[in-house]
């Protein structure tokens, strides 16, 4: 067996967030239909225009290093997804739904954040320039949905969902 490289892990790394940005975009569309809060709503529906765009970012990275756009399964992705939609039956029509999905989302930014970094540097180390501004623009994307996640949670869907309810 031929000993793995730091190009092989790259590979499989990209293989890794190719497939989970996929599933994330068939998953932000539910999101936003269980939110509650017209703001949540919205957020979820403008991160999946991102997603769009992140995926054909990724598609030129590919490109780049002359191999076909195909994803590997991440099990770590579909764990996180799995998670968001147990929130989603378990707190259905509940004051802490909001609090939930922004919670599910963002444990799936920072998935992506640690990986779009990670790629990043990796894209520098193999000399793919072009592609670490790809990963950039992605990551750049990555932490601003997540300061947007962070400040939606505080200014309502956190003090929401800790009002108890009165009978």
């Amino acid at each position: 067996m031929a000993e793995k490289t730091l190009d092989d892990l790259f590979l499989d790394t990209l293989k890794d967030l190719y497939f989970a940005e996929k599933q994330i975009l068939k998953t932000l569309p539910k999101m936003a239909r269980a939110a509650q809060s017209p703001d949540g709503k919205a957020a979820f529906l403008k991160h999946k225009d991102e997603t769009e765009g992140q995926i054909e970012r990724l598609q030129q990275v590919f490109e780049i290093i002359g191999k076909p756009a195909r994803g590997k399964t991440c099990e770590a992705i579909q764990g996180i997804i799995a998670e968001g939609e147990e929130i989603i039956e378990e707190f259905k029509g509940s004051v802490a739904l909001d609090a939930g999905l922004i919670s599910s989302a963002q444990a799936v930014e920072h998935y992506e954040i640690a990986r779009y970094g990670t790629l990043k540097s990796w894209a520098a180390q193999l000399g793919y320039t072009d592609a670490v501004a790809l990963f950039d623009a992605n990551l750049q994307e990555e932490l601003a949905t997540d300061l947007k996640l962070t400040q939606l949670g505080e200014a309502s869907a956190n003090p929401k969902g800790a009002k108890k309810k009165v009978a």
